[in-house]
C-alpha cells in the first residue's frame, strides 16, 4: 500500500543479483511510492533490462555519481561495494539501507529489525544496516517474550538454506542431487562458501559450517548472529550461543531456539498467546494436527512462522521453539524495504 501522496527516488544497488531481484519485486508489491527507480550493478551486468510496473529499466553501472538525487539507496552487491559507495551515496544525500556485513556492528550505524528496534532510525548518520537473514528471524519471534518476559539466554541451531550462499550455490545442489540421483561423480565446488582448505557435498548432506572459523571455534555466521542479537535486542548482557548448519534446501531457514526468560511461572500457552498476535510472526502450533512451520511453506512469503512451542523439562524458565522464514525476503529484500517504509513513516525521508 503507498506510505506517501510524494514519490521517492530509490536505487538499487545489486540489482540482478538474488536478493536485488527479490527488493525490486518487494518494491513493487507493497506499492513503495516510488517517483525514479535507478538500477545499478557492477559493469559485468549492466546493461541488463529489468520490468518495473510495466516499464522496462536498464540497470547501469554502479558509481558515486550514480547516487544523485536519490533518497534512499538499497544495498546488496557485497561488503566491498558498500565500503566503497555507501558513503559517496550519503554523500550526494541518499539514506543507505545496507544488507550487507560492512557497517552492521559499526556504532554509529543502526542495526535494525522493524518489529524489534524501528526506533533506532532515527540515530541514523546516513547508513542503516538490514541484519543477517538468520538473526532477523530469530529476533521477530523472540521481541515479543523480551518485551513481556525478559531474556536471559538463548541457545540457537540454524538449518540454513543454499540460497543464503547465492544463485551459484543453488545450482550445484540441483546439479549434485541430479548426479547423485544418476550414480554420477560430481566435484563440489563452492559450499562451504569462504573456505580457503576443501569444499564439500551439500545434495544429502549437512554442513555444520557457514562463513570461516573464528580462533574462538565458532564461525563467523555464528558470530554473527550472537553479536548482532545483543545490538538489536539493546542487551549487551544476554548470553547467546550458535551453531549454523547448511543443509540442501534450495530457500528458507530453519532454527530450532532454547530460551531462559527473566520471569517464573509463564507457560507455553502464555508464549504461544503472545506470539499469536506477534507482529511479523506467524503461529502454527498444532501437534495433533502435524501442524508446525517447514521452508518448503514458507517461500514467498514475508512473514516469520513459529511453532513446537514447549517447555523445557529441567528448567522452570526454560522454552523450545521452531522457527522459520524465506531468508530471501524477511531475511533480506523484504526487511531492507520494511525499513524504507518505516523511514517514510516516521517521517526521517521526506
Amino acid at each position: 500500500m503507498a506510505l506517501s501522496e510524494k514519490g521517492f527516488h530509490v536505487a538499487v544497488v545489486g540489482a540482478t543479483g538474488a536478493v536485488g531481484q527479490q527488493m525490486i519485486q518487494t518494491l513493487e508489491n507493497r506499492e513503495f511510492p516510488i517517483s525514479k527507480l535507478t538500477l545499478l550493478s557492477s559493469p559485468r551486468s549492466a546493461g541488463s533490462k529489468v520490468l518495473f510496473r510495466g516499464a522496462e529499466h536498464t540497470v547501469q553501472v554502479a558509481k558515486p555519481e550514480s547516487f544523485e538525487g536519490v533518497d534512499i539507496a538499497l544495498f546488496s552487491a557485497g561488503g566491498s561495494v558498500s565500503l566503497e559507495l555507501a558513503p559517496e551515496a550519503v554523500k550526494h544525500g541518499a539514506i543507505v539501507v545496507d544488507n550487507t556485513s560492512a557497517f552492521r556492528m559499526d556504532e554509529n550505524v543502526p542495526l535494525v529489525v522493524p518489529e524489534v528496534n524501528e526506533m533506532d532510525l532515527h540515530e541514523h548518520k546516513g547508513i542503516i544496516a538490514n541484519p543477517n537473514c538468520s538473526t532477523i528471524q530469530m529476533v521477530v519471534a523472540l521481541e515479543p517474550l523480551r518485551k513481556q518476559y525478559g531474556l536471559n539466554k538463548i541457545i540457537v541451531s540454524t538449518y540454513q538454506a543454499v540460497s543464503g550462499s547465492g544463485a551459484a550455490a543453488v545450482e550445484e545442489l540441483y546439479e549434485q542431487t541430479k548426479a547423485i540421483v544418476s550414480n554420477e561423480n560430481y566435484e563440489p565446488k563452492i559450499l562451504p562458501v569462504k573456505s580457503d582448505k576443501k569444499h564439500y557435498q551439500i545434495a544429502f548432506n549437512a554442513i555444520p559450517q557457514i562463513d570461516k572459523f573464528q580462533e574462538n571455534g565458532f564461525t563467523y555466521e555464528e558470530m554473527k548472529m550472537i553479536n548482532e542479537t545483543k545490538k538489536i535486542m539493546h542487551l549487551p548482557e544476554i548470553q547467546v550461543a550458535a551453531t549454523c548448519v547448511r543443509l540442501p534446501v534450495a530457500t528458507g531457514h530453519s532454527e530450532s531456539l532454547f530460551v531462559e526468560v527473566d520471569q517464573a511461572g509463564v507457560t507455553a500457552q502464555d508464549v504461544k498467546n503472545l506470539l499469536e498476535n506477534a507482529p511479523g510472526v506467524v503461529l502454527q502450533d498444532d501437534p495433533e494436527n502435524q501442524l508446525y512451520p517447514m521452508p518448503a511453506n514458507c517461500v514467498g512469503k514475508n512473514d516469520v512462522f513459529v511453532g513446537r512451542i514447549r517447555k523445557d523439562l529441567d528448567n522452570e524458565k526454560g522454552f523450545h521453539m521452531w522457527v522459520v522464514s524465506d531468508n530471501l525476503l524477511k531475511g533480506a529484500a523484504w526487511n531492507s524495504v520494511q525499513i524504507a517504509e518505516s523511514l517514510v513513516k516516521l517521517g526521517i525521508v521526506k
